[in-house]
This record gives structure tokens, C-alpha cells and sequence, in this order.
């Protein structure tokens, strides 16, 4: 029997030492350009023989133990920081006998720094524990580092399909277990920080289609089923070309990270970009062309590997009902296949008529996996659509004219179709941006606005967006929609305005496709103005008659309004799914009806200001006359508001706020908030304070809202009579799942503002770390206007913001009057206006001094 000996320590040094050795050869190797594929089998081959060396150490030579490597060790691959799987075989007696010696051997494979995670188990209990099918998937890669053919063939026979996990029942298995794990993700690769492993068309996606190989055919390497005649050999040559490619990603990010890291975090990003040599450019920064390599290969890794699960499917189901459509197409197990085999490289018409057949059937599972493969070897026959036929031009309109025009976009971007019409789509394909705003690749993003649009086409109501279906009928031709929503971000990417460039490319595309001038010109518009409206609502105060005007002069048309409004609103939803929220879809809808109506009266006769304030008291009057209340009392709340808040509010703010009012005695502080009419508190409160004013008032409610987790979206503070203020906010929980109860909310808020407000301070809390990866310069500028100065601040985001900058104006003296809180991802752009105590625009010293106050605490190191 082995024992410890005092020179175990010694040995474990050396192999330590030799190991440390070798990764740092093998990080030189990779700097210089070594595939990675190489490197991980030769450090598999180091650490095996340290193994073997350590088990001849501890193991007597006659013992009657095998050991194996399993899992990802057992394939022979192991990354800079990946740990080690073994099985010892062993029969029961021989694992009492030996416990000593097996112990010792793990306690110094552990100390020579390889982390093993190791099994004893018999042949019997080998197969026990592979009826969880993962112990299985690790053993049917089982490598021999010290065992006989027969100890071999003894756990072959254990795991064997006749014994656990029947090959039909294996592939149901880990099908159900990857849709599983692709759901953890998104059911997407094109995410801001993707799982190079697990994530969809991670490595393991490529590892799964091995195994099922392994158990259904029998082979260990994929490309052995082109002669089984189940993979084609330019579609193994691509999951070998993307599998090193992957490899290449993981290799660099266990360097960079010094750590096992699966997940391409913002932290390893740029460090992992630059020591695989890539390099900023005119195009794209170095960061960008690396994630759109990885998320190039997660594409080819799904699209081939979903023809190969198809498949197995296929060879598990024996014979395949075929039911012809017409002379070109079929059904073959419920998927849409070619009759003649070549058909499709023939003629691009005829690519372009198996989308037509597809969209026809919504009940179609797919594309049969030998014409997917078709489809893709049909690839370089199909023109840029300057080079096509004009035939071919109307196929492609008559596509966007015809049912589920939307699903058939995504499937022609999907199988690299929609890149070759048009090229400057394939240059956007898998570009990402490295900021937290846009949290797609560009195509993905213009596929998510595609099916935004498609979902207001539905004439059903979507709680999301409160009116976009009803404006939808109004579209004349919903396809022009659709090439604007295709459109709108394809210049990115180019330098230069993207969206200019866009609006060129949308010209030249509709002028192609043979599109009257006007509807030309409508796309085009739509395309060089899509971020118009959205920063009106969310920079302006669209409450302004003049803002209106201003926009309606821009807008110019009804068609053109409607277009853009649902472009806007599909724009913002598919940008994050963080960043659509009941707030900006009343800001659109309000400036969609406000501009319509603008629009109806003639832009040579604008709203005067107190037309709009009769307008908004006389709606208010009636909600509340509607809710039992009497004209005297009604009057009596509306003396109680400034005038000002007429115009500025909704007429159901109005109402609100007036009963508000009517529940307070006379006299007393009013601090009320409310849910959004039809929503409950996580989309946001409104939010009154009416109280006599005090110095830092305004702060101190900023202050507690952050405090009470709630962020402050718009505020607009007013004069109210006799020394009061009328205090208006909107909020939004910074965490949706903790909103308050808005009686709680506002009881919190009340007895905050009853005590010394000098003793409330911004919270001081921890920021998310990856914001320092995306750090946005501050810039302030200041603009005079009647009876104030307007503060125009961008700068990076974070929580308690508004907080701070409220904490400083109240220690500058200085009053506020309005705040408007816009965020793009890490980048926030606040509009305040401000004035001293007097109401009057900041001298030129007061600027100097709240120039300096704020810098100093958005640029410091306060947090």
C-alpha cells in the first residue's frame, strides 16, 4: 500500500513549478498566433503526463484501478484555467482497499495546482449514475490515462445505449436540455456580454452535435458523418472553421481574465481584443470587430447545427412523410423542401420563390435540412440587388407585400440571404456597439424593431404601447414602414451621420425597386429624421405649444406623422428591453395627438398658450364634474394651482391633483402620488408636493425619492400661491420588481420634508462596476431665457444623479424650476432650468461657480 512520504510536497513543488512553466509557453505561443485548437490538446498532453506521474507515484502497479479522463479533459482539450474531470474504476473492494492511495493522489493533484474533480465508481455504479444523462455525456468521452483494454472495455459496456440512455432517448435529451440552456441566454448570441461556452452557438452547442454523433453513429468526429452521409463537407468545413474560432475567443479570455471566465464580460473585452491583435479603424473600434467575429460564428454554429439536429431527428423517425405542394416544393416531415436536388442554385428567382412558399404555410416547421444546405451553397448566385434583374426586384417587393412579410425578413437575414441583396445589410450583420444603450448587433436590432412594427399590425391592443395600433390602419402602403424600419440603421458602421447615410441607401434601394417618387421620398424622410421625435419628447417640453409647432413644422404631414410615431416607438422598444417604458410611450402618444391636431388646424395657425390652458381646465372640469364634484368646489381646488400648471399638465393630472387637494384640510402639506392610469406602480408615479416653500425644498425631494429607490424622469417645479410650491414629478423604480405602493410612497416622502431638510444628503451607494468602461466626458452649457437659465448636462449615468446635481444647486442658492432626465445607456442628458432667488437668469460669476460645484462632483472621486 502507498503511503505519504515527505518528499510528496516536494514532487508537488516541481510539478507546480513545470506547469506554470508550461501555460506561460503556451501564452507566449498563443500571442505570437498559435491556433488555440493546438494549445489546448498540448496542455491537455502536459498535464497528462503529470497525472500518469502522480498516479505511478501513489497507485501500487498490480492495483486493479483504471483511471480515465472524462469530460472536456476526456476529449483532450483543457483552456489556461480549465479544471481536470478523472474516474477511478474501481469494484467495490478494490475502492476500500486503495482509499488511502486514492486520496493521497488527489491531495497531490491538488497541490501540484491541478484542480481535479474526480469519481470513484465500479462498472455497476458507472452505470447508476449515468441515468442522469450529463454524468453520462462526461463518460461517453472517457480517455485511458492508465488502464488495460479491458478495464476499457468494461466501461463501455457499463454506459453502453443497451444498458442507460438508448440513443433516441439521449438525442430527445440533450435536445430539451439545450433549449433549456438557450433560453437562460435569450434564446440569442447577440448579447452585450455572451457565454463563448454555454451561450447559444457557444462551444458547446458545437460539443453537443460530437456527442450525438458519438451516440448515434458511433463516430468520435463530426466530420466522420460525411460519409455516413448525414453532413456535407462544406458544412464540416465551417463548424471546424468556427469551433477555431471559438477556441481562439476562449483561449485569450482565460488569459486575459487569469481566471475561468466563460462570459465575454465588458471588463475582459478591449484587453481581450487588443492581445489577439486586433486594432481600432476608421469603421469600428477593435472591440466591435471582435465581437462581431464571435457573433458571426454563433450564427454558422446555429444555422448548421440545426440542419444536423434535423437530421438525427429524421434518422431516429424512419421514413418521412412527403406530401408534394407544387411542381418545385414539398412538405418532408413537416418542413419545406426543394423537389429537384440543385434547383435552388439554378436561378436566384428560385431562392426568392422558396421564401414566397414558406411564407405562404405559417404552419411549415422550417426549411428541410438538405435544402437549407442548398439555400446556403446558392449564396454566391444571388446579385446585389444594383446588379439584379428587375424581375427579380419585384420577387423581393412582392415578399415585403406578401403574408408574414416580417418572418420572412428574419429568415432571410438568418440564412445570410438578405446580406447579399443587400450589402450594406451584411456589413451591420453582427456589429455591436460598445456602449450599454444599444444591447443588440445592429441587425438584430433593425429585426426587433421589423417585429415591433409587425405587432401593430396585429389591430390588437398591446399594453405596451398605448395607441400604435390604432394609428397602424392609417398606414396607405405598410411596407414603405418596414423598408424605413430595415433602413434606419444601416449607415452605422460607415463614419459619418448614419442617418444620412442611411436615407442615401434607402433612396437608391426604393428608386431600384421601382417605387413612385413619393412613397421614395416618404422612406427616405423617415429614415434621415427616426431619432426626430423621440429626442422632442424626451429633450423638449412638448407641453410648449411652440415645441409643437416647431415639430409639426418638421413633420410637415399626417402620413409622415403616423410613419414616424410607430418607427419611434418600435425604434425605442427593440433598442432594450429595459429602455421601453410607460413614460416614453405617453411622452410619444401625447406628441402624436398634440402634433396631429397641429397639424389639422394648419400650421399657420399655431395653439396660442392661453387657448391650450382653457382647453386643459375645461377637460379637467369635466373628469371631476364626472366624478360628483361641484363647480364651486372644482374652481375652488383650481385657484389653488398656479395657472402655469394648466398648460404644462394633462387634463388627468389635473384631475388628480385637484382631488389630492380636495382630501387635505385646508392649509396643510399635500404629498400625494399615483400609478399611471392602467398601470400599476413599476411603470412609473406621478408624484404632487404643495407646500410653502423652503430653501432646498426641491432637493430634499429628489434626495428622499432616490433615496426611496425611485428615479426621477421628469420634474417641474411651480409657483404656487401664496408663498407655495407645486411640485410635480414623474418616477420610475430604478429596480421594477420593488415598486412602492404609492400611499406608502408618498407617507414616506411627507414626513421627510417635515423635518430639517438640511440634514438630508444623497445616499452614497456602490456603482455597477462596468460603468467604468464606459465613461462619457461631462459637458455643461448654460443658455439665458426668460426668467432663468436652462443647464444643458450630459455625462455618464448613474443611480442618485439627479440627486447630486440637486444637492448642489441647493448649496449654490439657486432655484428650480424645470428638470427633464433623459438616459441612453451609460449616457445620461439632463436638461434643467434654473434661476436665482429672484427669478432671474444666473450672472456670469454664478455660472463659473456652478460650473466648478458640478464638476467637481460628477468628474470626483465622491463614489
Amino acid at each position: 500500500m502507498s503511503t505519504p512520504t515527505t518528499d510528496d510536497a516536494a514532487w508537488a513543488a516541481t510539478a507546480r513549478t513545470a506547469l506554470a512553466e508550461t501555460d506561460a509557453r503556451l501564452a507566449r505561443r498563443f500571442d505570437a498566433g498559435r491556433p488555440a485548437d493546438r494549445l489546448v490538446a498540448m496542455r491537455a498532453r502536459a498535464v497528462d503526463r503529470w497525472v500518469r506521474a502522480a498516479w505511478q507515484r501513489c497507485i501500487p502497479e498490480d492495483a486493479p484501478l483504471a483511471l480515465f479522463a472524462v469530460g472536456g479533459y476526456g476529449r483532450g482539450e483543457l483552456f489556461p484555467h480549465s479544471d481536470i474531470d478523472l474516474l477511478v474504476l474501481a469494484e467495490p473492494d478494490a475502492q476500500r482497499h486503495f482509499e488511502p492511495a486514492l486520496a493521497r493522489l488527489f491531495a497531490l493533484l491538488w497541490d501540484a495546482g491541478l484542480q481535479a474533480s474526480h469519481a470513484v465508481r465500479s462498472s455497476a455504479q458507472c452505470t447508476e449514475a449515468a441515468a442522469d444523462q450529463t454524468v453520462l455525456t462526461a463518460l461517453i468521452e472517457a480517455r485511458a490515462l492508465q488502464a488495460d483494454a479491458r478495464q476499457v472495455a468494461a466501461l463501455a459496456e457499463a454506459i453502453a445505449p443497451t444498458k442507460v440512455w438508448p440513443a433516441h432517448a439521449y438525442f430527445q435529451a440533450k435536445c430539451e436540455e439545450q433549449r433549456q440552456r438557450h433560453a437562460r441566454f435569450g434564446d440569442t448570441s447577440d448579447n452585450l456580454e455572451p457565454n463563448l461556452k454555454d451561450g447559444p452557438g457557444g462551444l458547446r452547442d458545437l460539443h453537443l452535435l460530437g456527442w450525438l454523433a458519438l451516440r448515434s453513429f458511433g463516430v468520435h468526429a463530426l466530420d466522420r458523418l460525411i460519409e455516413l452521409g448525414r453532413l456535407g463537407w462544406d458544412e464540416a468545413a465551417a463548424l471546424e472553421r468556427e469551433r477555431r474560432a471559438l477556441c481562439q475567443l476562449r483561449y485569450g479570455l482565460h488569459l486575459v481574465a487569469g481566471r475561468r471566465e466563460e462570459r465575454l464580460r465588458f471588463d475582459y473585452q478591449k484587453a481581450l481584443a487588443a492581445r489577439m491583435g486586433y486594432r481600432d479603424d476608421g469603421q469600428a473600434l477593435a472591440v466591435e470587430q471582435m465581437m462581431q467575429g464571435f457573433y458571426r460564428s454563433a450564427a454558422v454554429v446555429r444555422r448548421i447545427g440545426d440542419r444536423l439536429l434535423q437530421r438525427f431527428e429524421e434518422h431516429f423517425a424512419g421514413t418521412l412523410t412527403v406530401t408534394p405542394i407544387d411542381s418545385h416544393f414539398e412538405r418532408r416531415g413537416g418542413y419545406l423542401a426543394a423537389r429537384q436536388p440543385g434547383w435552388l442554385e439554378q436561378d436566384a428567382a428560385h431562392v426568392f420563390a422558396l421564401f414566397a412558399a414558406w411564407a405562404s404555410d405559417p404552419d411549415m416547421r422550417g426549411l428541410h435540412s438538405q435544402t437549407a444546405r442548398e439555400l446556403a451553397q446558392a449564396l454566391p448566385q444571388i446579385p446585389a440587388y444594383t446588379q439584379a434583374p428587375q424581375a427579380l426586384r419585384d420577387a423581393f417587393m412582392a415578399l415585403l407585400r406578401g403574408p408574414q412579410p416580417v418572418r420572412t425578413l428574419e429568415r432571410m437575414a438568418r440564412a445570410g440571404v438578405l446580406g447579399r441583396w443587400i450589402p450594406a445589410f451584411q456589413q451591420v450583420s453582427g456589429r455591436m456597439q460598445f456602449d450599454l444603450f444599444h444591447v443588440f448587433t445592429v441587425d438584430q436590432h433593425t429585426l426587433a424593431v421589423l417585429r415591433n412594427l409587425e405587432s401593430f399590425a396585429s389591430g390588437q391592443a398591446d399594453p405596451r404601447f398605448s395607441t400604435a395600433h390604432q394609428v397602424w390602419p392609417s398606414l396607405r402602403k405598410p411596407e414603405l414602414l418596414l423598408l424605413a424600419g430595415l433602413f434606419h440603421d444601416i449607415g452605422k458602421g460607415r463614419g459619418g451621420d448614419h442617418s444620412e447615410l442611411g436615407a442615401q441607401d434607402a433612396r437608391a434601394f426604393c428608386q431600384a425597386h421601382g417605387l413612385s417618387e413619393a412613397d421614395t421620398d416618404l422612406v427616405e424622410w423617415l429614415v434621415r429624421n427616426h431619432l426626430l421625435m423621440s429626442l422632442t419628447a424626451q429633450k423638449q417640453d412638448i407641453t410648449d405649444p411652440e415645441v409643437i409647432q416647431r415639430f409639426a413644422r418638421a413633420v410637415a404631414d399626417r402620413q409622415r406623422l403616423d410613419h414616424l410615431y410607430l418607427l419611434t416607438c418600435a425604434d425605442i422598444a427593440g433598442t432594450s428591453p429595459k429602455l421601453w417604458n410607460s413614460w416614453k410611450d405617453r411622452l410619444l402618444a401625447d406628441l402624436h395627438a398634440a402634433t396631429r391636431l397641429a397639424l389639422r388646424r394648419g400650421l399657420g395657425q399655431p395653439v396660442a398658450v392661453a387657448e391650450r390652458v382653457a382647453e386643459n381646465r375645461a377637460a379637467a372640469r369635466a373628469l371631476l364634474l364626472a366624478e360628483g364634484y361641484e363647480e364651486r368646489v372644482i374652481e375652488a381646488l383650481f385657484a389653488r394651482m398656479p395657472e402655469e400648471n394648466f398648460l404644462r399638465s394633462r387634463p388627468d393630472q389635473i384631475a388628480w391633483q385637484a382631488t389630492a387637494l380636495h382630501a387635505a384640510p385646508a392649509g396643510s402639506n399635500v404629498v400625494a402620488a399615483r400609478a399611471m392610469p392602467g398601470r400599476d406602480g413599476r411603470d412609473g408615479l406621478d408624484v404632487l408636493v404643495h407646500m410653502p416653500d423652503r430653501d432646498g425644498l426641491f432637493a430634499a425631494i429628489v434626495i428622499t425619492l432616490d433615496r426611496l429607490g425611485m428615479s426621477v424622469l421628469q420634474a417641474r417645479a411651480l409657483d404656487g400661491p401664496n408663498g407655495t410650491i407645486f411640485d410635480t414629478f414623474h418616477v420610475l423604480p430604478a429596480e421594477q420588481r420593488q415598486a412602492p405602493e404609492p400611499a406608502l410612497l408618498a407617507a414616506t416622502l411627507a414626513r421627510a420634508l417635515e423635518g430639517d431638510l438640511e440634514q438630508l444628503r444623497p445616499a452614497r451607494r456602490s456603482q455597477p462596476t462596468h460603468l467604468r468602461h464606459f465613461r462619457v466626458p461631462t459637458q455643461l452649457e448654460f443658455t439665458d431665457l426668460p426668467g432663468g437659465t436652462r443647464i444643458d448636462l450630459i455625462c455618464t449615468d448613474r443611480s442618485g444623479l439627479l440627486a447630486d446635481v440637486a444637492h448642489v444647486l441647493r448649496a449654490q442658492g439657486l432655484r428650480v424650476h424645470d428638470a427633464r432626465i433623459a438616459t441612453f445607456g451609460e449616457r445620461a442628458e439632463d436638461l434643467l432650468l434654473v434661476s436665482d432667488s429672484n427669478n432671474q437668469p444666473l450672472s456670469p460669476a454664478r455660472r463659473d461657480a456652478l460650473r466648478a460645484a458640478l464638476l467637481a462632483v460628477l468628474d470626483g472621486d465622491r463614489r
